[in-house]
């Protein structure tokens, strides 16, 4: 056909479907609509009733390809790519169904953002916040008994202070009392833990951290089994909260390495742990790979294949200013708000991660003035530690 240059211009190059060659890893795919063999097919994928892709919104093949790679390590027989991690989480929320007069019930020492979104949006749409001491099995059972919540929300490791949540026994306490159960397994990742198999409905993960672990996205997912698919896809397009396919590249690029990054963050965050806990300047270290954290023989089970690359401590006689300082006189350990990624990383929850909660909810929680809370990269671990001597003596 003799088109005009304007007609050429845009038609151009157009990638026809079946190529005779397959790259040999997923591409970018950055087109927003997609062409099918006929109306009737594209109207029938665009209804989600046939396999396809018809608008971004609804999905792409970038992040088809990580959601099928993270349901095999994962084990779940579904998943969306999201904007963040808090996107994943308040999409999970929508997913058990919470409506008015419903109650949720969330660990007491969830992630800031977490506690902020519920005790806002959440409260705001009459859903019923309690909070409970996850880390008890008799507290959970007897708060699940009393409230008869529509969902309960743990972290197997939480943030900041490392404290376990026995996913297997939360999950047979939900079932006992027909509450589903949400687990953010952000600091466990795969590696650690694959909480669908212990019993969990549905997992939530901030690609943002470990997955990616290069510190060069922001995403998050949700992982469930096939009867939360349909609901779970119609959430994701009605709410806009996608992922965007370059973020899905670089998450599904970080993945190929993540049990090699993992096992070097278990290793070195060990060896740091084990120093600080010698340190004269150092009050508390909260690390469950040491003896003295109060739920190490649990770990021990629940976590065959390490403690996680997180690390806790407060300063001995800690307060703002000396946090602050000591935070300045780092030379190699990033003082960021993130975690996760290659590199060391360093944070004052009470003034970022956690700086939603109430102060005296942070004090009641142990989360005090003189804590940091260390993201322990792949470095060699003599030159962490030597980083972190230096900034406590100076």
């Amino acid at each position: 056909m003799n088109e005009k240059i304007f007609t050429t211009a845009i038609h151009a190059g157009r990638p026809e479907e079946g190529p005779s060659s397959l790259p040999s890893v997923p591409g970018i795919d950055l087109a927003v609509s997609y062409r099918a063999p006929d109306a009737a097919t594209l109207h029938a994928r665009l209804g989600g009733e046939t396999h396809g892709f018809s608008y971004s919104r609804y999905g792409s093949p970038t992040n088809a390809a990580l959601e099928e790679a993270l349901c095999t390590l994962e084990g779940a027989e579904t998943a969306r790519a999201c904007a963040s991690g808090m996107a994943a989480v308040h999409i999970a929320l929508l997913l058990t169904g919470l409506q008015a007069n419903d109650t949720l019930l969330l660990a007491q020492d969830s992630y800031g953002a977490t506690f902020a979104l519920v005790d806002t949006v959440m409260r705001r749409l009459g859903v019923r916040p309690v909070f409970v001491d996850a880390t008890d099995r008799a507290s959970l059972g007897a708060a699940l008994a009393e409230h008869r919540p529509r969902a309960l929300l743990v972290e197997p490791i939480s943030n900041p202070l490392l404290r376990l949540c026995d996913v297997a026994a939360a999950a047979r306490l939900c079932a006992e009392h027909e509450a589903q159960l949400i687990v953010d397994a952000t600091f466990a990742t795969p590696y650690l833990m694959r909480p669908l198999e212990l019993g969990a409905d549905i997992v939530v993960h901030s690609l943002s951290k470990y997955i990616g672990g290069h510190d060069d996205l922001l995403g998050g997912i949700v992982l469930a089994r096939e009867e939360y698919a349909e609901e779970l896809r119609s959430l994701t397009i009605l709410t806009g909260g996608l992922l965007d396919p370059h973020a899905s590249f670089l998450a599904l690029r970080g993945l190929r390495t993540l049990p090699l990054r993992m096992r070097e963050h278990c290793r070195n965050a060990t060896i740091v742990a084990e120093w600080l806990i010698e340190h004269p300047h150092i009050a508390v270290v909260y690390y469950p790979g040491l003896a003295s954290h109060p739920q190490h023989a649990i770990a021990a089970n629940v976590l065959p294949n390490g403690f996680g690359g997180m690390v806790a401590f407060d300063l001995q006689g800690g307060n703002e200013a000396a946090v602050l300082h000591f935070l300045d006189k780092l030379r190699m350990i990033l003082p960021v708000t993130t975690l996760g990624g290659v590199a060391s990383q360093i944070l004052y929850p009470a003034r970022t991660s956690h700086r939603a909660l109430p102060s005296e909810r942070r004090r009641s929680l142990g989360i005090g003035e003189g804590l940091l809370r260390l993201s322990v990269g792949i470095e060699d671990p003599e030159d962490i530690i030597a980083d972190l001597a230096q900034a406590l003596e100076r």
